[in-house]
């Protein structure tokens, strides 16, 4: 066994294991700084934060996080065009001045943009990243080299939170700055031991992504897939808004700081360890999850995660002791690794038979959606709900309906997978008309509702800039939705 365990690892090149260590270090900047970035972004200015609205905090975090799906798009075609070495130089000198310029600077304005300066380094990263792995792989060793970048992701995501928890008692910014440090120190693996894999045969140009793009945007069919997915990922992009938010403001943390002194371990239980648990969680149990649902057809494990997932917020809605929420937690990850794997599989089964590839690749499309809206949605609600309530008693039903509000989307999303598998799985004339159909409803909704946004925004005395730009994005995609339909039909 262990012969047989060395010669799989050493079947891999230096290059693949250069990009494991850069992949290990991008992600604990990236997790050790969304650890605490809601709460840092929410606190008040006494208490270090920068003291913007919960409301504002998510609109910000949901074009964050959205650019870091959108430009993977075109960060793949310029890396295969001017090469990976290169690009990886831009992606970290990017992301060190994003990290370093986001912790130091307070007007909203800047926060922003400096994230989002940040959020394009990490979208360059990602596809040179999964392009060097799928490239230093074989058909044996592929499988084993994929686990150890995934194992590597969460490693970084578990580790730099814990360090989280020690600096920022120095200040909040210090969290930015290791963060930068991090992606810094990568420039000198990519400098001197990086080197490009075998460039592919054939490089795709600009014009051919965004061709692909479009031609994926226009399938009715994949796309309501994705749509009824990404309800899932709302509930995802909660643990870096609205559950750290509720850590902060109604979690009674004092019994399991009691817990670990009694074991004469100093401890701060605080809201980066959401993430941690979250990465544990995975780490602990992903090779048990896989093995049990490995034999299992994608729908019906891609179901049975979301419900877990559900479950957690289910906990998280009667979370009266620290360990109930902590509990809430795990459940949810274990649906979270349970589910996400066999999307992908589901992806290659619903794809048409000659576009597999070119599907698989815009795939991810479910984290835009669910960025955008999940992030909105949490600060929304809990600004408006939650955070009123904030010190007052009898709160315990209000609390308990915010978070089933999300388990029943869970359960929505579970009875939209069913009925999609039922009557779109199949790609034939027949599912495209009637996905058609839902979708023109869909953007056409989706429209409507920007042009409303639109009006609101400018009709008030003082512009309200951050609902038109959600008007503008509502419009772009509804409009944009609609033009591609009719203009395929």
């Amino acid at each position: 066994m262990e012969k047989n365990k060395g010669t799989i690892l050493s079947s891999f090149p230096r290059v693949f294991w250069v990009a494991n260590v850069m992949e290990l270090f991008e992600r604990a900047a990236y997790y050790g700084m969304n650890s605490v970035l809601a709460v840092y972004l929410s606190n008040s200015v006494q208490q270090g934060g920068l003291g913007f609205a919960e409301q504002s905090v998510g609109f910000l975090q949901s074009l964050v996080y959205a650019m870091t799906y959108i430009v993977p798009i075109l960060g793949g075609a310029l890396a295969d065009r001017y090469g990976y070495r290169r690009m990886l130089m831009i992606a970290f000198s990017l992301l060190t001045a994003g990290y370093y310029i986001s912790g130091n600077v307070s007007q909203y304005g800047v926060v922003f943009s400096s994230l989002l300066l940040l959020a394009t380094g990490a979208g360059l990263f990602k596809p040179i990243i999964s392009g060097t792995l799928a490239r230093t792989t074989t058909e044996e060793n592929s499988g084993f080299g994929f686990g150890i970048y995934y194992w590597m992701i969460n490693l970084g995501a578990f580790l730099a939170p814990l360090l989280v928890s020690y600096l920022k008692g120095f200040s909040w910014s210090l969290v930015f700055t290791v963060s930068a440090i991090y992606c810094a120190l990568m420039l000198i693996p990519v400098v001197f031991f990086y080197k490009d894999p075998p460039k592919p045969e054939n490089k795709k140009t600009l014009g051919q992504v965004l061709g692909s793009a479009a031609m994926v945007l226009a399938d009715a069919r994949f796309m309501l897939m994705i749509f009824v997915y990404s309800c899932f990922w709302i509930l995802y992009f909660q643990q870096f808004g609205s559950v750290l938010w509720y850590m902060r403001d109604f979690v009674d943390k004092a019994p399991v700081n009691a817990f670990f002194a009694s074991l004469g371990i100093p401890f701060n239980f605080d809201v980066e360890h959401v993430t941690v648990i979250n990465a544990g969680t995975i780490i602990l149990l992903q090779v048990l999850v896989s093995r049990a649902v490995k034999n299992v057809k994608a729908l019906p494990t891609m179901v049975t995660g979301i419900l877990f997932g559900s479950l957690g917020f289910v906990f998280l809605a009667f979370a009266q002791s620290p360990w109930i929420f902590i509990l809430g937690l795990m459940v949810f990850s274990i649906g979270e690794m349970t589910a996400h794997p066999k999307y992908y599989s589901y992806v290659g089964l619903i794809a048409p038979a000659d576009k597999k590839a070119v599907y698989m690749g815009y795939a991810f499309l479910y984290g835009v959606i669910g960025s955008l809206v999940g992030s909105n949605l949490g600060g929304m609600m809990y600004g408006k709900i939650l955070k009123p309530l904030v010190g007052q008693v009898g709160v315990a039903a209000t609390v308990r309906e915010f978070w089933l509000i999300f388990a029943v989307l869970g359960l929505v999303t579970m009875a939209g997978l069913l009925a999609y598998h039922r009557y779109f799985s199949e790609d034939t004339e027949a599912t495209r008309l009637r996905a058609k159909r839902i979708m023109t409803v869909l953007y056409a909704l989706l429209a409507v509702a920007g042009a409303a946004f639109l009006y609101n925004s400018l009709g008030s005395a003082a512009v309200d800039y951050k609902t038109m730009v959600q008007s503008v994005i509502l419009l772009l995609v509804g409009g944009g939705g609609l033009a591609v339909s009719l203009r395929r039909a």
